[in-house]
């Protein structure tokens, strides 16, 4: 549907990123959309008549002043970010849109995990121990210091702490580090970069869909296995939190001051009950969430994402669009994320327990390029995903473990 035919009276849209599966949505939804992504995706999307700015996401430097006044020329009245690395460019771009300066100072808080968990904390939001490393030097110190608040002995294995990337997406840059080993195997280009105590416990994600500073749609996201796998709506004994999981949202809503937008923020829930902030992001997540509520609830999150932006939403038009949590889900819909298990490899082959499940849908994997696999850094980056739809979410976390001991590449 052209720009011509949608309804002038509700917002314009700039979408940053590229995403096919978010162009097609709002392609199909009723607002006025721009797609302002790099000079690579402009032939495909003149091929296809696509409203598309060509500008390319490097640091964000001086120009973010410029793109912001270009859209409002065009009459732009919102951006919406569709990857970590445009975060801070919305948040830029939409100070200057929307006459807010806060937004600029709130994307930084988006971006960077240590000042995003210092300031959960001032907010009254408990976290686990963390700091900051600019070296090896920091990791050894942080390592050391945990394991003696946790009164280990001589010989005694050490409790693993986490290392992550201060604004990288997910599971990119995040290593669990239990020796000196695993310490002098740290490349020097991932610093500086935060520590963090590890927390035992139950670990999930959550999509908040907020308009005026209120939840109006949230999903909880049940991680199989962190990195591997996940399901939506989650199961009985992970729902049963959702009060307190909202409550812990309407906490970030106030600590973050977040008036609009999408947030994907993770916890863990440990055995004595306690629920702990993990991070929180500004962006679609991984592991196609989006489309696995679409296919448990029915409704596309990515135009619930823009109408949640748009500064021209009705209230009514808000309270239409959303199902009611849960009860109103056909089914639990789940992904894995494929990565060879074998150093050297010809073939894609799916396994027959697998295409001949009854909760198999489709996958995405293609057949490889390359015979030899690299071995994976860190948690590294699947291969693509395989997609599952079922009623019982017992079968399915079951059969999503259960494809860790499977071979997709041969």
């Amino acid at each position: 549907m052209s720009n011509a035919d949608k309804d002038p009276n509700k917002g314009y849209i700039a979408l940053l990123g590229w995403s096919l599966n978010a162009i097609e949505a709002i392609d199909r939804f009723d607002r006025r959309y721009v797609v302002v992504a790099p000079d690579w995706a402009k032939q495909y999307a003149e091929d296809n008549d696509i409203p598309f700015m060509a500008w390319n996401f490097d640091r964000l430097n001086e120009r973010s002043m410029e793109l912001g006044q270009t859209l409002e020329e065009m009459g732009v009245d919102v951006a919406v970010p569709l990857f970590e690395e445009t975060v801070e460019w919305a948040g830029a771009v939409n100070a200057v849109l929307l006459k807010d300066p806060k937004l600029m100072n709130q994307a930084f808080l988006f971006r960077d995990k240590g000042m995003m968990k210092r300031r959960a904390q001032l907010g009254g939001i408990r976290v686990g121990i963390f700091e900051e490393a600019d070296d090896k030097r920091d990791v050894m110190k942080f390592l050391k210091r945990v394991n003696s608040a946790l009164l280990k002995l001589d010989g005694d294995p050490n409790d693993p702490i986490h290392l992550k990337a201060f604004d990288k997406a997910g599971c990119l840059g995040h290593r669990v580090i239990r020796t000196p080993e695993d310490v002098d195997n740290i490349p020097d280009d991932e610093f500086p970069c935060l520590l963090e105590s590890h927390l035992d416990g139950w670990e999930f994600g959550v999509e908040a869909f907020v308009k005026d500073r209120k939840i109006q749609f949230l999903n909880i996201s049940e991680y199989v296995k962190l990195g591997y796998s996940v399901f939506v709506p989650a199961s009985p004994e992970l729902e049963k939190w959702r009060k307190r999981v909202e409550e812990e949202v309407e906490k970030l809503i106030e600590a973050f001051d977040i008036d609009f937008g999408f947030l994907h923020p993770e916890y863990f829930v440990t055995n004595d009950g306690k629920m702990y902030f993990g991070e929180v992001a500004y962006r679609p997540p991984g592991f196609n969430a989006f489309e696995l509520i679409e296919r448990a609830y029915g409704f596309n999150a990515y135009q619930a994402m823009v109408l949640m932006f748009d500064p021209k939403a009705t209230k009514e038009e808000v309270e239409k669009f959303f199902p009611t949590p849960v009860k109103d889900a056909k089914g639990h819909a789940g992904t894995f994320g494929v990565y060879p298990r074998r150093r050297v490899i010809s073939a894609l082959e799916i396994p027959e327990e697998t295409e001949n499940d009854p909760y198999f849908e489709f996958h995405e994997l293609a057949p490889p390029l390359e015979n030899k696999v690299t071995k994976r850094n860190a948690f590294g980056t699947h291969w693509g995903l395989v997609y599952f739809f079922g009623e019982d979410p017992e079968r399915m976390r079951e059969l999503l473990s259960e494809q860790e001991e499977l071979d997709f590449y041969v």
